[in-house]
């Protein structure tokens, strides 16, 4: 364990307090939001990002450091234990050195070589190796090993058999493995060409691709991955065979020629191409593979935090707009809670094209409700959906504004079980523009609900190990949750089971409990939910908010750990905790900067970050975090790509943030692509070095192809 705790005080440049405390955190079954929230002086101060790098690099030593004892107990059962091999396997730094390492001692399925060993052969083949016989016949020396009882017949057999034990060894030796790998990573391309010759298809750009391996980006290892998989490519590794073997033979040949030199040439040659080479490639592409789908991975998670944590677009009324053409567009009304008001369908759009008709019901929903936004879903015929809203804004008596949102996902939603729960009385079809108009008004709240794989930021995200992605994904989602919170009163079990603490099951018990008992005036109400004991309480009473409760502090992220020392902190500083209620602690800084925080701290007997966390939240009790961040970009009016002119600047917003770039919304049908390339004046290595999902940006248009609907952008140079 002290191994692991210096590599990771290494790896991650922390101190050891931090490593043990951390460590300890983990092991008690602490949640990483929790950590992260409430155990800043353990820790460090260390973010959920780092401590979940951390839990991963934590379990991955771990189960190295028990692969090891299992591969030295395994050897040692057979007898083959030395203290050389035992320090090798302890001085390993991957699981593939150790598999190396294991590799001569793994049970075999029958080979070549443990057919011919079968048959007698291996101390013919130690002769051969040794290289030591300078004299004399060849076929002298296999001569003895002639037996055609055991199918031995000619000197030729004799020697083949001795050839393919040598083969073996060769491609067993941890050190060969270990310098053909590096070899092949370093100087092998990977050589993709057409399975099918002009067969049109996405992957034309790979029919005849070459790259270096250790260049290779990794969307593009995804992208060639997937056009195998579909059987549109071969893929190979081409790697500089004559230089592997100059270097093998370095290690393997003696400088003297002897009697058996050629044989073992022969069987060093066959050893690489037979047994090392298919099973380096496999290797390789495996670990390019893993590197590219960990990338595509933290891509993915990095947008899904961005857009969960979206600014709410609280207090206004939002008429949802799901875009279709033959079965009409799903209209939904939601009120400034998310309740569901009114639904109606109306068909503005092909084939019907009935607008007069879709423009009187609408004006009449958005009159009878006082709608303030209109969410328009951006999938099948939301241009013409969009042209249709911006041109009945122009003829409505009270301000309208329109937004286009993401859909993706909504018909997964409106098909699920959990959408049957929330409107059983509501037609599959009407939940979608349900979905969308919510997902304006609070993203969190809406897309929790959602499988993050289908909420449209990933990048390659089918292509991934699926296990891996989900358990990604969902740390993502509970670190969205938790570091805003949720209204105890108000939120769905969806939210709730993200909570820190909290299962599935709990969080319908939670739900159950308000629904039986009314709605919650203290968190220590918390402990009568069935099945949420003392540890789950600890866990999650602090992300959870009653914004009238009995507390004023239970509508802050301070901990109920903590209610004793605010207390004494406020009398200390001349408050009370209707003071906190009603936000009058205009003079608490200056009061803070005349004690000292350092001094405040000791006095209280608390730590820093602990007495920072307490100042910051009583002095905006209900605190969304996501407030402060810039509003949507709202729309009155529609913009065609054929309005587009080369040099003109815009404002967007950006979905979607890719390796190569980023996708921004600039009010067009489809979103333009900032090339990472366009992005900044200085050289970048990633694009989220620049942008990040949801940002508000400006752009400058650089080329339009109206034929195929696609806008390149630039953030460089903008001139406004």
């Amino acid at each position: 364990m002290e191994l692991i705790k210096g590599q990771l005080m290494s790896e991650f440049r922390l101190k050891e307090y931090q490593v043990t405390n951390t460590i300890d955190l983990i092991d008690q079954g602490n949640t990483i939001p929790f950590i992260a929230r409430y155990r800043k002086e353990q820790t460090g101060e260390m973010d959920d990002t780092v401590l979940r790098d951390f839990y991963d690099r934590l379990t991955y030593l771990r189960n190295l450091h028990t692969r090891k004892e299992e591969i030295i107990r395994l050897i040692e059962e057979q007898g083959k234990l030395t203290e050389e091999l035992r320090i090798d396997i302890e001085k390993a730094v991957t699981l593939t050195e150790i598999e190396d390492i294991y590799r001569p001692y793994r049970p075999k399925r029958r080979t070549r070589a443990t057919i011919a060993k079968e048959k007698g052969l291996e101390p013919l083949a130690e002769l051969i190796f040794a290289q030591d016989i300078y004299a004399g016949d060849i076929n002298a020396l296999a001569a003895p090993y002639i037996d055609a009882e055991k199918e031995v017949h000619t000197v030729e057999d004799a020697l083949q058999g001795a050839m393919d034990i040598i083969a073996e060894m060769i491609s067993d030796d941890a050190e060969y493995r270990k310098k053909v790998r590096r070899l092949t990573f370093e100087k092998g391309t990977m050589h993709s060409t057409a399975v099918k010759e002009r067969e049109q298809s996405v992957y034309e750009m790979y029919y005849d691709y070459k790259e270096p391996l250790k260049k290779i980006p990794d969307h593009r290892i995804l992208a060639v991955n997937r056009g195998e998989k579909e059987k549109f490519l071969r893929v190979k590794i081409e790697a500089p065979e004559e230089e592997i073997l100059r270097q093998l033979e370095k290690e393997v040949i003696k400088p003297k020629a002897s009697l058996t030199t050629g044989y073992v040439q022969r069987a060093l040659a066959d050893g690489y191409k037979r047994l090392i080479a298919p099973s380096i490639e496999r290797e390789i592409r495996n670990d390019l593979t893993e590197r590219a789908e960990e990338k595509a991975i933290r891509v993915f998670a990095a947008n899904l935090k961005n857009l969960l944590l979206q600014p709410p677009v609280k207090g206004r009324v939002v008429m949802g707009f799901d875009p279709a053409y033959r079965t009409g567009c799903k209209i939904a009304v939601v009120d400034d809670t998310g309740k569901l008001l009114d639904t109606a369908t109306v068909y503005p759009t092909q084939p019907q094209n009935d607008v007069a008709t879709a423009k009187k019901e609408l004006k009449g929903l958005i009159e009878k409700h006082q709608v303030d936004l209109i969410a328009i879903g951006n999938g099948t015929a939301s241009r013409e959906s969009e042209l249709f809203v911006a041109e009945l804004i122009k003829e409505l008596n009270r301000p309208v504004y329109y937004m286009i949102v993401n859909e993706a996902g909504a018909s997964v939603y409106s098909a699920s079980k959990l959408a049957a729960e929330e409107y059983p009385e509501i037609n599959v079809s009407l939940r979608g523009a349900i979905s969308i108009g919510r997902r304006l008004q609070d993203p969190l709240a809406e897309l929790v609900k959602i499988d993050p794989k289908h909420v449209g930021v990933g990048q390659y995200q089918h292509d991934v190990n699926q296990g891996r992605l989900d358990e990604a994904l969902k740390g993502v989602v509970e670190d969205a949750v938790n570091s805003v919170g949720v209204d105890l009163n108000t939120a769905s079990p969806s939210l709730l089971q993200y909570i820190s603490g909290i299962s599935k099951t709990v969080a319908n018990n939670i739900v159950k409990f308000r629904e039986e008992k009314g709605k919650f005036t203290d968190r220590k109400q918390l402990t009568k939910v069935p099945r949420l004991g003392p540890a789950a309480f600890v866990q999650c009473a602090g992300f959870l908010r009653i914004t009238e409760g009995s507390n004023a502090l239970d509508n802050t992220a301070v901990h109920p750990e903590s209610y004793q020392v605010t207390e004494r902190l406020l009398a200390k500083l001349g408050y009370r905790l209707e003071d906190v209620r009603n936000r009058k602690l205009a003079d608490l800084e200056e009061k803070i900067e005349n004690i000292g925080l350092k001094v405040l701290a000791e006095e209280l007997g608390v730590g820093l970050p602990t007495l920072r966390d307490i100042l910051k939240e009583i002095q905006k009790p209900g605190r969304d975090p996501r407030e402060e961040m810039e509003k949507p970009v709202f729309r009155t009016d529609v913009m065609k790509i054929e309005d587009l002119k080369v040099d003109m600047v815009l404002t967007g917003t950006v979905r979607n943030v890719i390796d190569f770039g980023a996708f921004v919304d600039i009010g067009v049908k489809n979103d333009g692509l900032v090339h990472i390339s366009e992005m900044s004046d200085k050289f970048i290595k990633n694009p989220m070095e620049v942008v990040a999902v949801g940002d508000i940006v400006k752009v400058r248009v650089i080329k339009v192809d109206v034929e195929r609907g696609k806008v390149s952008l630039s953030m460089k140079n903008i001139k406004e």
